[in-house]
């Protein structure tokens, strides 16, 4: 086969409609030649998905496809929404299409065709995305209920300066009522509502979310969720992933990180500031996580046992 001549640059790393490689002056001899993988009508690639970004992968599929969005899995990854991805899907994506237009069938792609709204759809990275609350609506029908909480609970979080590039939450809790109330009989919809009654705002990781929800399972009262202690000293207060005010239990949850050693440090010294306010750490690993994280409820349950708390009294 003869050598094919070279792409412009452009078009080498990510995949492109025929119509901008026909601008840009591409032969159609060219597209035509077996070095580019074709990707459905219109589409064409010289780079192995494997390496182009879920964003380029995507986007020339919604430039030949005015109407569709990116939706459910693949909405949740671009936006950072904790989701799951099964391992079958790695190479695949999801859009959605309006009720009424035609079907699509494309290679690597999943097209919902569904109910959509003009105020259910945003742009990131000015590509066409369903919003995050009509995001976590469609994936109803696809994650467990403690995965939609988590997902739920990471929206409607209030972002923290320090760490956050926004200041407000990627949605409230009504707006995802609203996406429920709106979508009656919709796939996933009573999952939905089972989650949202456990969604709460303050969580600040997927793992303080399935603790919570493993506590709840358990019995045990409902922990307060990154609410500050003010021990009326200068400067940031501790602020316990969970804590019981009533009985000065403050539970943290040590993720990856909490082995480095400016964490290390700065850990010491928390464990250090409850001890001076007379509260009691209850320090959570991932080990702890394990088997619904039957043994972080048995260390919170001993502790909260230990500071006069009983089964049957509530909180």
């Amino acid at each position: 086969m003869k050598t094919p001549s070279r792409l412009p640059q452009e078009l080498e790393d990510r995949p492109f409609t025929v119509e901008e490689a026909r601008r840009r002056g591409v032969s159609l001899r060219r597209l035509r030649h077996g070095s580019l993988a074709p990707l459905g009508k219109g589409l064409r690639t010289a780079a192995s998905l494997e390496r182009i970004p879920l964003s380029e992968r995507v986007r020339p599929f919604l430039d030949i496809n005015d109407r569709c969005a990116v939706s459910h899995l693949t909405a949740a990854e671009l936006g950072g929404l904790p989701s799951r991805r099964r391992v079958s899907e790695t190479m695949t994506f999801h859009v959605i299409r309006p009720e009424g237009a035609a079907d699509l069938k494309r290679p690597h792609v999943v097209v919902h065709r569904a109910k959509l709204y003009d105020d259910e759809i945003t742009t990131y990275q000015g590509i066409r995305i369903t919003t995050p609350e009509r995001t976590w609506l469609d994936l109803a029908a696809m994650l467990t209920v403690d995965e939609l909480v988590v997902a739920g609970d990471h929206l409607v979080r209030v972002p923290h300066p320090d760490f956050d590039n926004r200041t407000a939450p990627l949605c409230t809790v009504e707006d995802l009522q609203r996406m429920i109330d709106r979508h009656k009989g919709k796939r996933g919809l009573r999952k939905a509502k089972l989650a949202l009654q456990l969604v709460r705002v303050g969580s600040d990781s997927p793992q303080e979310t399935l603790l919570r929800l493993a506590i709840g399972r358990a019995g045990l009262p409902e922990p307060e969720l990154n609410v500050p202690v003010d021990d009326g000293r200068p400067g940031r207060p501790v602020r316990p992933d969970l804590s019981y005010r009533q009985y000065r239990i403050a539970v943290e949850c040590e993720g990856d990180g909490h082995g480095e050693e400016s964490q290390i440090v700065r850990d010491i010294a928390r464990s250090e500031r409850y001890r001076e306010l007379g509260w009691i750490e209850v320090r959570i690993s991932k080990r702890h996580m394990q088997n619904d994280a039957s043994s972080a409820v048995a260390k919170i349950r001993a502790t909260l046992i230990q500071a006069g708390w009983r089964p049957g009294r509530g909180s």
